[in-house]
């Protein structure tokens, strides 16, 4: 059934250019900001005359080829003033276009929005979000997420409180392809989870994909997040520095040759441990040294070569550290003395190179060629040193015993890639391209080291663990955004990869499909289909992705992880309103992984093979999105009811006895509430509130007597039972915690000093009415005892740790 889909997908893919007969020219060219030259993704060129249009892509690119004639064009960005060209088209023209963004965020009709996200585009189940927008979405510690914008969205799960992991549509954390400038990125947390690698001073455009995934995406079972930096202003430097209860972050943007080549940087750290120091030395304990902190640096620089070719060098590097330092001092005795020193190391992180050139080949034809590198590693060590100083009359010796462990897991990608946009004509629209990725897997190595002094035979110094792997990842791939006529539009697309492992080669056919019906201007249909595959998979077996999680790939008994994903919805859009949508999806995953009744990951990748089993995945759902981008009130309102659940019934693959159960991130209900409101230039309020069904976990919920008849005793509260008793679990993810929700509060205080400068204040309220949510629900045995008879009975409570009560934030900032 699923290759029924091959021949209707090849059919309309060479649906082309019959219906050509006037003569036609291509308008070309780049859509900048006026002020500083950025390039705008995805702005909206609408040619009214002939009712056709484009959308930029990530470079600010755009191509559209119109019959001869006189024409009439917009060109239009949200929160920017629309432009609008008028001409007689007579040849191919070059056209670049700058938008001035509108001061007072006005409530203006943009006739003919062309966004590719919108209700005349053919791409569904994915969203925009403007960096703005998150900015001003409330959140802990007063530090804006991008990770925890997306949160927000229907279809969208957070994992546990606080956790930075996404959990789209019944997938897990490892099924996100996370982008920074097209380099993927394997460890988006920091703080465990409680923020995001993603600093906002330097994002420029944020996408996000839930299904119908375009053909240029694969690797990835769930979602895509496109997150693009910005170039840099190409007129004047400037910049803004920022700082909070937990950390400080300063960004700078500037031209180095005037409209010709920019840089823009970034850089953000917590001081926790500096904050640390005087509370450790005001304890006592002089020898101590402890802390925690985490750093992100963004950079990208961009060159424009000529008016058709552009270079640009971003790179990003981040860390993670815990350290804790201890000298216990000096110990005496008779004729000797002994220094004890331990060290504790704990470093994990990211770091991603790319460099892209690109093109215009000519004016329907755009070339974009990338070489990237990202890498994410772990690193664990301890040290113990104690140094023997022996005083006799005779001589004065010195001895020194040492224990070193150290542990470290990482990967590295090296990546090749070209990508063409190529629009042949005004009904198509192309893309494709190829990529080859070069894996090298680090999952886990050990070495210990162990010096005795005394007992030579006993020194140790060893590296055990499992050896490094390689793979090959390579793709090619083709879609196209056709125009059927004046109503109808199909993104139409195939996607093939190859993977070797270890003498195992894989390969896999990935037709991606989507279709709209412009029912009205403003009101459309649309249905999608997407296959996808993944050849990488994380080991884990925390509720929360931990800097210990390893990443493996396939291997000739562990297979691809594979979805298959189809979608319909209804979206509409009122003028001066909002922005309408519903979305029903059904997804199929197979070869998922879960740990074998009664196995565990401890850090160690030996043998993994054997602790997991493969089965597959169904997940389905309804998602209600209204969104609302422009004006002085802005926001959005999501709802999502939706299933997720697991089957592991193959022979040697048994989980659960075979029966299906409800997957970790199922959850029933899920909403949320975002608004922004701007009530005058120099003040604005902000609110979310989020409710969701409770995570479900594992529980011994009922107990056998020793030595009598299998009898259950409930120990939900207030309930008793033997403390000799046998614990027994009737399935897995048997048990739910309760509802989540919470209210955040912000509000941002801006004034202009006498140079002109802008600072804000920002007042933040996490969790407002200080809602106990459950993070952790764990059995705590309580033993009380009859004063009568002096019998001790034992109760058995379940009790919930709740990680965040209601904590309020201050922040400062300055735009210079």
């Amino acid at each position: 059934m699923r290759m029924q889909t091959f021949p209707f997908l090849m059919l309309l893919f060479f649906i082309v250019s019959f219906q050509l007969t006037a003569q036609h020219y291509t308008i070309s060219g780049h859509v900048t900001d006026g002020e500083n030259g950025e390039s705008l993704i995805s702005s909206s060129i609408f040619e009214i005359g002939s009712s056709k249009g484009t959308v930029t892509n990530n470079f600010g690119y755009y191509s559209l080829t119109i019959p001869a004639g006189q024409i009439s064009l917009k060109y239009s960005y949200v929160g920017y003033s629309t432009s609008e060209q008028t001409f007689y088209l007579q040849s191919d023209t070059a056209l670049n276009i700058r938008l001035f963004q509108d001061a007072v965020l006005q409530e203006v009709t943009v006739t003919g929005d062309f966004s590719r996200m919108g209700v005349k585009s053919s791409q569904m189940s994915a969203i925009e979000i403007p960096v703005n927008q998150i900015k001003n979405v409330p959140t802990l510690f007063g530090e804006n997420d991008l990770i925890k914008a997306l949160q927000l969205l229907p279809g969208i799960q957070s994992g546990t409180e606080g956790s930075a992991g996404l959990y789209v549509r019944g997938g897990g954390p490892d099924e996100n392809l996370l982008l920074l400038d097209g380099v993927p990125i394997y460890n988006v947390n920091h703080m465990f989870g409680f923020f995001s690698v993603f600093n906002s001073d330097a994002i420029k455009n944020l996408t996000l994909y839930k299904g119908s995934f375009p053909a240029r995406f694969g690797g990835r079972l769930s979602s895509v997040v496109d997150v693009r930096m910005k170039d840099g202003d190409d007129r004047k430097i400037h910049g803004t520095a920022s700082i909070g209860l937990i950390a400080s972050k300063i960004q700078l943007e500037g031209p180095i040759i005037q409209e010709k080549t920019t840089l823009n940087m970034s850089l953000r750290r917590t001081y926790l441990d500096i904050i640390a120091k005087p509370l450790i030395k005001e304890l006592g304990d002089d020898g101590a040294n402890a802390g925690y902190y985490f750093y992100d640096v963004n950079t990208k620089l961009t060159h424009k070569i000529s008016d058709k070719d552009k270079l640009y060098l971003s790179a990003y590097i981040g860390d993670d550290a815990i350290y804790n330092k201890m000298d216990d001092g000096r110990t005496y005795g008779n004729n000797f003395m002994t220094k004890d020193y331990s060290r504790l190391d704990w470093n994990w992180g990211n770091a991603i190179a790319a460099l892209r050139w690109s093109r215009i080949l000519n004016n329907k034809l755009f070339l974009n060629t990338t070489a990237t590198f990202t890498r994410y590693r772990s690193n664990l060590s301890n040290v113990y040193e104690r140094l023997t100083s022996d005083f006799t009359e005779q001589e004065h010796r010195q001895t020194s015993d040492e224990s070193r462990m150290n542990y470290s897991s990482g990967i590295q990608d090296w990546t090749l890639k070209a990508d063409f946009d190529f629009t042949s004509n005004v009904y198509n629209d192309v893309k494709f391209g190829v990529g080859y990725v070069y894996h090298i897997f680090s999952p886990d190595v050990k070495s210990i080291k162990i010096a005795d002094s005394q007992q030579f035979d006993q020194n140790i110094d060893t590296i055990m663990g499992s050896p490094k792997v390689y793979a090959h990842d390579a793709s090619v791939y083709i879609e196209d955004n056709v125009s059927i006529g004046k109503r109808l539009k199909a993104n139409l697309g195939m996607h093939f990869s190859m993977f070797h492992v270890q003498n195992k080669h894989y390969t896999s056919l990935q037709p991606r499909i989507g279709l709209s019906l412009l029912l009205k201007d403003n009101f459309s249909v649309k249905a999608g289909f997407a296959s996808m595959s993944q050849y990488i998979h994380m080991l884990s077996s925390n509720a929360i992705n931990l800097p210990t999680d390893l990443w493996v790939p396939s291997t000739g008994s562990i297979q691809p992880m594979k979805s298959w994903q189809y979608a319909a919805g209804v979206f509409y859009s009122i003028d001066n309103i909002a922005d309408f949508s519903v979305e029903g999806y059904y997804k199929t995953m197979d070869n998922l992984l879960e740990y074998k009744d009664g196995a565990s990951f401890t850090g160690v990748s030996t043998e993994w093979e054997k602790k997991v089993s493969m089965g597959r995945g169904f997940a389905y759902g309804i998602e209600f999105l209204a969104q609302r981008s422009f004006g002085n009130t802005t926001g959005w309102l999501g709802y999502t009811w939706s299933k997720s659940n697991r089957i592991f019934n193959k022979s040697g693959n048994i989980v659960n006895n075979g029966k299906m159960f409800p997957s970790k991130y199922d959850r029933r209900h899920d909403v949320s509430l975002t608004v922004s409101h701007r009530l005058s230039e120099k003040i604005d309020v902000s609110a979310s509130w989020v409710f969701a069904t409770g995570n479900v976990a594992t529980f011994a919920l009922h107990r056998y007597a020793p030595a009598e008849s299998p009898a259950s005793f409930p120990t939900y509260l207030n309930y008793s039972y033997y403390t000799e008793s046998i614990p027994h679990v009737e399935g897995r993810n048997n048990f739910r915690y309760g509802n989540y929700h919470r209210l955040d509060l912000g509000v941002n205080f801006h004034k202009k000093t006498k140079r002109g400068n802008l600072r804000t204040w920002n007042i933040s309220i996490f969790n407002a009415y200080s809602r106990m949510n459950p993070f952790y629900v764990y059995v705590w045995d309580e033993t009380t005892v009859n004063p009568e008879t002096g019998e001790q009975k034992t109760i058995n409570l379940l009790r919930q740790s709740t990680l965040f009560p209601i904590i309020p934030s201050v922040s400062y900032s300055i735009k210079f």
